[in-house]
């Protein structure tokens, strides 16, 4: 793991790249520009709500290779860099976080794309009963896969995009009342989200609503478990400045409210995140 990721890192700062962004970020592909590169620089990580690994800086290369004018592959990889599991006050919240996801992208048309995610987490150190092996989807282990519905109506001048997610294989499992018997549980997460371009100083302004359904796997720690739950509201202004000959440098402040009633984040249920991305594409 250590190994890919510092791989990735370093393909990445060579050509530095396109951002991953938002999840509902599309683009056309085309095939004069085979390859992706970036990397984002944040404050903290925040996923659909959630923080993993808490208020630490975190780095996110990415890399995308167009295989031809509707599909695409990637990898995309973060790390805090710290090695802690757990806190020192016994809550059992990890600090040290890193993941690597593998993705497939096929265009449908210009507006619909269909994603399937290969996320990998594996502990920063041993844990009694988790299996941090690549290959293993079983509840004791640290992969989930992903299908996703991309929806993207810029094209219609129309900047309005969205998002449906459900977890259809990996660790993402219910147990009925003795804590046996593991199920699927296919976990669903619906976003909706507007950009408003430029609305000053070339700043373009991007709120979104997240909700998730069905989480009585708990996947999101985040979200309330017997009801759908509003974990992401939040809404991120960015300023792209532009340096030349296919590079691009946005800059981006995020703020995110996790509006779950009953299970609420060990880190709190507001963030503010800052970001720089270097972009080459």
């Amino acid at each position: 793991m250590k190994v890919i990721f510092t791989l990735i890192s370093i393909l990445t700062i060579g050509f530095v790249s396109y951002s991953q962004g938002s999840a509902l970020e599309l683009d056309t592909l085309s095939s004069s520009k085979k390859w992706e590169f970036n990397i984002d620089l944040a404050s903290r990580y925040i996923w659909r709500g959630q923080s993993w690994g808490g208020a630490y800086f975190v780095v996110q290369p990415t890399i995308n290779y167009a295989i031809n004018d509707k599909l695409k592959v990637g990898i995309w990889a973060t790390s805090n860099f710290k090695k802690e599991y757990f806190y020192d006050d016994g809550v059992t919240s990890y600090k040290g976080y890193q993941e690597i996801d593998f993705t497939i992208t096929y265009q449908i048309n210009s507006f619909l794309a269909f994603q399937v995610w290969d996320y990998y987490w594996p502990s920063v150190k041993k844990v009694d009963g988790l299996d941090n092996g690549f290959f293993n989807y079983k509840s004791n282990g640290v992969k989930t896969i992903d299908a996703t519905l991309l929806f993207d109506f810029s094209a219609f001048k129309f900047p309005l995009n969205a998002m449906l997610s459900t977890l259809v294989a990996g660790n993402d499992y219910r147990y009925d009342a003795s804590g046996e018997n593991a199920k699927q549980n296919f976990t669903t997460y619906f976003e909706v989200g507007y950009s408003l371009e430029e609305v000053f100083q070339k700043v373009t302004l991007d709120p979104l609503v997240g909700v998730v359904f069905n989480n009585q796997a708990h996947y999101y720690s985040g979200g309330d478990y017997d009801k759908p739950s509003l974990v992401h509201l939040g809404v991120k202004g960015t300023r792209e400045f532009d340096l030349g000959k296919r590079f691009t440098m946005p800059l981006s402040l995020n703020y995110i409210h996790n509006a779950a009633t009953k299970n609420t984040e060990t880190f709190g249920k507001n963030f503010l995140v800052v970001g720089v991305t270097f972009n080459y594409q």
